[in-house]
């Protein structure tokens, strides 16, 4: 009689395992940009971090012990916002490895993180944006490409990336229209404003050619350029020196003739934000908020703001009208204010009046 074989133990998931597989999917099929792809793993890292101090695994949570995790984080003061964020990742991970055949359920499914209160974003008034603006007003190179940059970001309401994503061919000036590649490299078109394109076709014509030229001859000098043939400068004039390759068309370029990168972009907002005075916290992203809630400020609808800003869910952009509808209900309450003074002063006046005349008559009856 033959001895019996022992079972074989189910081998539990590597987690690490399981992470590189789930962000290599997001990657390839989502399109995910590389700084969310790393927060969707440094918020699995920490969570498994958790249940691993915790003798948890993976596939092992259920509800009540996911909601100890959620405990764990309040407990250290970890922000409301960062706390909705990992639990948001760890649903969307555990859904992934139920579809994957990983695990039979979800554990997940019916969890939901904290409420967070709803936060109004900060906009410009119009006043601000203006002498923003304004505040980019010389006739350098730089200075033209800035005022374009300020210009086009407050016209079309584009995030930072899509800012400096933009290329020369992107732009129809004739339209006034520019391509924009948002999220997940999603392409949208936005419109813009003749000041707009005043100011790109400007920079365009006297700006952008003058910084090309000037790295050109900064890095001829280095001797880090070639001619045609292959063979160094030294001194060779501009003109007989090998043009950028056609790739290399950024709308928006430094000194170096090459893409403004985001952080650039970030500290030209806020350059002219202290040049014009403005005492709060200026970045790309107001201008984008006041762009949106300019808009409807304007009657503009909220699905054509939508479509604008590149929202998915038009919940994202249901925000923008709680903003103007505050400003209306102060403006309300403002001028209900206004008249009550009105007429308190009215009231006043009458007063005053009648008082008078009761003199007048007591004058007038002992006479």
């Amino acid at each position: 009689m033959s001895a019996a074989v022992p079972a074989t133990a189910p081998t539990t998931p590597d987690p690490a395992a399981l992470l590189a597989r789930y962000l290599d999917v997001l990657e390839g099929e989502r399109n995910l940009s590389r700084f969310t792809l790393r927060n969707y793993g440094t918020d699995l890292r920490h969570y498994f971090a958790y249940l691993e101090e915790h003798g948890i695994e993976l596939v092992a949570v259920t509800r009540i012990l996911f909601r100890g995790y959620l405990a764990s984080m309040q407990q250290v003061g970890v922000a409301q916002g960062s706390v909705s964020r990992r639990v948001s990742t760890a649903k969307s991970f555990y859904r992934w490895l139920r579809l994957n055949g990983v695990m039979r359920d979800d554990p997940l499914a019916a969890v939901r993180g904290p409420k967070q209160a709803k936060r109004l974003p900060h906009v410009m008034t119009l006043e601000d944006i203006t002498n923003l603006i304004a505040a980019a007003d010389g006739a350098k190179p730089g200075d033209l490409r800035d005022r374009a940059l300020l210009e086009a970001m407050y016209a079309s309401g584009i995030r930072v990336s899509e800012a400096a994503g933009l290329g020369v061919h992107d732009v129809d000036l004739d339209a006034m229209t520019m391509i924009v590649r948002g999220k997940g490299n999603k392409q949208r078109l936005v419109v813009m404003g003749e000041p707009a394109r005043a100011a790109i076709t400007r920079y365009l014509r006297e700006g952008r050619g003058a910084l090309i030229g000037k790295a050109r001859r900064t890095r001829a000098e280095d001797g880090r350029l070639k001619m045609e043939d292959g063979t160094a400068v030294d001194g060779a004039r501009p003109s007989s020196i090998v043009h950028p390759p056609p790739s290399n068309q950024a709308l928006f370029i430094n000194r170096n003739g090459t893409r403004l990168s985001q952080r650039r972009i970030q500290l030209i907002v806020r350059k002219y934000a202290l040049a014009a005075g403005i005492d709060a916290r200026v970045h790309p992203h107001l201008l984008r908020h006041t762009f949106a809630t300019h808009l409807l400020d304007g009657g503009a609808e909220l699905r054509v703001v939508q479509e604008l800003m590149g929202h998915s869910n038009p919940n994202t952009t249901q925000i923008y009208l709680h903003v103007t509808e505050e400003r209306q209900r102060k403006v309300v309450e403002g001028s209900l204010d206004d008249l009550a003074e009105v007429e308190m002063a009215r009231r006043a006046l009458a007063r005053n009046r009648d008082g008078r005349g009761g003199k007048r008559e007591a004058r007038d009856g002992s006479g």
